[in-house]
C-alpha cells in the first residue's frame, strides 16, 4: 500500500532552495503546576518571539494520539517516515551511529549503565550519567570478561555518558531474532525485568541477553555506581527508502549523540563531522556554515532540551531553551528558504520521561500564510494555523514552502 512518502516521492523536484531543520529534542513541556507555563513558555526567547511572529505554527503527532514516541519512531516521522510503517530498535541506530556495521542475522541492543542497590533494586537508571571516560572504563572490563556467551560473539561499545552498545554476532545460517522484551522497566525501585521471546527465532537472544545481564553484575559487582545495566531496543538490520531518492534532496545532519547519527545514516543522509564536545553548539554551527553551499536539506539536532526534561530539572530545561534562543540568529544569517523548528517528542520535566504530547512547530518561509502566533510555544502553537498535524506531514509542508513540489494530477 502506497503511503505519502511514495506520493511525495512522484512529486518531488530538485531546486536550488534550502530547507533547514532543527530539532530541540524533547522540547514540549508540562506547567509543573496549573495556571502556569511550560519550559518553553517560561524561557526568555527573544529571537524565537520574533521569528514566530513571521512564521506558521501549529502542533505535531509524530505518532499517534496518546502514543508516546522514542527517539527512533520520533524522526523517522519529522522525516517522513510513517513510524508504523517504518519500525527500527534503538540498538540499530546507536550501532550504525557509531560506526559498526551489522550483518544479517545479528541483532543490536541499546544499553543504560545503571545504579543497582540492595535486592538488585534499580536506583539510578543512568548511574549518575557518568563520563564517557568513565564509560569506556567499564566496557573494557566487559569486553574482558564477556568476549562470547555458548561461542556466540559479543560486542560491546561506548556510545557516551551511560549508554553503551552491544553486538551479538549471529553464526553463519542461524541468525537471531529481535523480537525480545526489555530488561530496562523504565522506573527506579523495581528489579530489572527478565528478557523474555517474542517468538522461536528469538529465544536464543533472550538466553543471551539475559546471560549477559547475570555476568555483566558479576563484573560490576565492586563500582560504588555504574553496577548494572539495563537493555531496551533490540533490532536487526533495518532497510529503509533513500531520503534522497524520496525527496530530490542531497541532505546532511549536523548531529552529535551516535543514535541520531545511525538514523541520518541508515535514511542515507550525509553526516558531518562536528567540532568540540557533543553538548557545545558551536561545533555544530561551524559545520553547518561550512557545508552550507553543498546540500538542499540539513537536519541540526539540539540534544540537551530533552536530556534535562529526563533528569526532570525544570529550570535547566529553561535554560537550554534560552541558550537555543541565543544561537538562532546564527542560523538566521544563512537565509534559509524554509527552516523548520520543531521537536521529535515531548519530554515534560514534571514527567521526568517522554510523554504523548503533540510537539509545537515553526514552520518560516516567504510563502507561509502568517498568522496570529505571537512566541513559540505549546500555546501559542495550538492556535496557529498549521492546525494539529501528523508527524510525516512536516516533510511535504517544507517541500512545498520550498517550492518543490510539483502539481498532483491534471
Amino acid at each position: 500500500m502506497s503511503d505519502l512518502l511514495d506520493t511525495v516521492r512522484g512529486l518531488a523536484k530538485k531546486t536550488d532552495s534550502k530547507i533547514l531543520m532543527v530539532v530541540l529534542d524533547g522540547v514540549g513541556g508540562l506547567p509543573l503546576t496549573p495556571g502556569t507555563d511550560t519550559e518553553l513558555g517560561t524561557a526568555r526567547t527573544p529571537n524565537l518571539d520574533a521569528l514566530a511572529q513571521q512564521s506558521q505554527l501549529g502542533l505535531l503527532e509524530l505518532v499517534g494520539a496518546g502514543i508516546t514516541p522514542g527517539s527512533g519512531p520520533g524522526h523517522l516521522s519529522l522525516f517522513g517516515y510513517d513510524p508504523l510503517k517504518y519500525v527500527v530498535g534503538r540498538g540499530a541506530l546507536s550501532a550504525v551511529g557509531i560506526g559498526v556495521k551489522l550483518s544479517s542475522g545479528d541483532v543490536a541492543v541499546r544499553g543504560n549503565f545503571a545504579t543497582l542497590g540492595a535486592g538488585r533494586l534499580i536506583l539510578d537508571r543512568r548511574a549518575g550519567r557518568p563520563s564517557d571516560e568513565k564509560n569506556v572504563e567499564i566496557v573494557a572490563k566487559l569486553r574482558a570478561a564477556i568476549p562470547d556467551i555458548g561461542g556466540i560473539p559479543v560486542e560491546i561499545y561506548t556510545e557516551s555518558e551511560h549508554r553503551f552498545v552491544v553486538v551479538f554476532r549471529a553464526p553463519e545460517g542461524q541468525p537471531l531474532g529481535a523480537n525480545i522484551s526489555d530488561v530496562d522497566p523504565q522506573v527506579t525501585g523495581v528489579e530489572p525485568k527478565t528478557a523474555t521471546s517474542g517468538d522461536p527465532s528469538s529465544d536464543r537472544t533472550a538466553e543471551l541477553v539475559n546471560t549477559f545481564v547475570t555476568r555483566a553484575e558479576a563484573t560490576l559487582r565492586d563500582e560504588p555506581q555504574v553496577n548494572g545495566v539495563l537493555f531496551r531496543g533490540y533490532s536487526d538490520v533495518p532497510h529503509f527508502p533513500s531520503f534522497e531518492d524520496a525527496y530530490q534532496l542531497k541532505a546532511a545532519c549536523i548531529a552529535s549523540y551516535p543514535m541520531y547519527k545511525g538514523l541520518a545514516s541508515l535514511v542515507g543522509m550525509d553526516v558531518l563531522p562536528v567540532e568540540g564536545h557533543e553538548d557545545a553548539l558551536d561545533g555544530k554551527v561551524k559545520a553547518l556554515r561550512e557545508n552550507w553551499a553543498k546540500y538542499d536539506f540539513f537536519y541540526f539536532h539540539v540534544k540537551k532540551t530533552d536530556s534535562t526534561g529526563e533528569d526532570g530539572d525544570f529550570a535547566e530545561k529553561v535554560h537550554k531553551i534560552e541558550i537555543f534562543d541565543e544561537l538562532l540568529p546564527q542560523l538566521l544569517e544563512l537565509k534559509p528558504d524554509v527552516l523548520a523548528i520543531v521537536g521529535d517528542h515531548s519530554t515534560p520535566s514534571k514527567l521526568k520521561a517522554h510523554s504523548w504530547h503533540p510537539v509545537p512547530v515553526l514552520i518560516h518561509s516567504d510563502y507561509g500564510r502568517r498568522d496570529a502566533a505571537q512566541r513559540y510555544t505549546e500555546e501559542e502553537a495550538a492556535r496557529g494555523s498549521l492546525g494539529l498535524r501528523r508527524g510525516p506531514d512536516l516533510m511535504p509542508l517544507l517541500m512545498a514552502n520550498a517550492l518543490k513540489l510539483n502539481k498532483y494530477g491534471a
